[in-house]
């Protein structure tokens, strides 16, 4: 079989498409590098998704943290709090034992029964876990950024007439934005980086065809050298993080674009300030 062959068969196997059955013996490296790059789908698949919706809860917590009224500031307090503080694994655990305790016929909501089971799979259960941690983190980097809005900038707009929420929408939330960007880059690709924890959760993957490790183990498990497949999966994730960068960059020129171009941030990837 050609590489093109087993690129046509098995690079969208992981989301159900293609050749069903995994290669037993004579492993090539194209066939490695093919179904490992297939299971990076879903790691793309969490981190996107959980940094898309994340974003905007985070937007909300932060707001919630810095609200002077008590009964909203202390439950997004304490939100965060409980998130930045456990490891995510357990968060995966508490996770994945709450759902699967979930009545197996569905909940009845007004004479509906609304199904269940499809919460426990990776693509849902893994994705909100995630979702809410990520929320958690990007929260209290929003939250930072806005204290350090300078105070100046809010005087003048309520001086021009700006309150309440047209305030904060042209002037404490692009400056929070401006602030935070640094940072939240290394946020997400934290995020990324974190998708391959699901495959060490119990939530099972989609038609138990699994991630980029689940591949990488296959193929580890089967020549006993771990030395081909886990590489390859670190130098996805190498391209991925630099994927990341570039994007999130031009959101940073975006958002300094007012800024004289040497006064401008610029994005430093700080793998110290990544893992945590």
């Amino acid at each position: 079989m050609s590489c093109a062959e087993t690129i046509a068969q098995y690079a969208f196997r992981s989301i159900g498409f293609g050749e069903r059955l995994l290669p037993r013996a004579d492993f090539t490296l194209c066939q490695q590098v093919t179904l490992i790059g297939s299971g990076l789908i879903w790691n793309v698949y969490f981190g996107v998704l959980a940094l898309a919706f994340g974003f905007f809860l985070a937007t909300a917590l932060a707001m919630g943290k810095a609200s002077e009224r008590r009964l909203i500031r202390k439950p997004c307090e304490w939100f965060i709090f409980v998130f930045r503080g456990s490891p995510l694994f357990i968060q995966f655990f508490i996770a994945y034992q709450a759902l699967v305790m979930l009545p197996r016929q569905g909940i009845e909501i007004g004479g509906i029964t609304v199904e269940t089971a499809w919460t426990t799979r990776a693509w849902a259960g893994a994705l909100f876990v995630l979702f809410l941690n990520t929320s958690a983190y990007a929260a209290e980097i929003f939250y930072g950024a806005l204290n350090a809005v300078p105070k100046g900038d809010l005087e003048a707009a309520e001086a021009y007439g700006l309150t309440g929420w047209k305030k904060f929408r042209r002037i404490q939330w692009p400056t929070m934005l401006r602030l935070a960007w640094p940072a939240y880059t290394n946020e997400a690709i934290f995020l990324f980086q974190a998708t391959t924890l699901v495959f060490f959760s119990g939530f099972p993957a989609f038609q138990q065809m699994g991630d980029a490790l689940y591949y990488a183990g296959y193929f580890a498990d089967r020549t006993f050298n771990p030395f081909i497949p886990y590489p390859i999966v670190g130098g996805y994730f190498i391209l991925l993080t630099l994927l990341l960068q570039w994007v999130f960059g031009r959101i940073n020129r975006r958002l300094n674009r007012h800024v004289a171009p040497n006064q401008r941030p610029r994005l430093r990837l700080r793998p110290a300030q990544i893992i945590r």
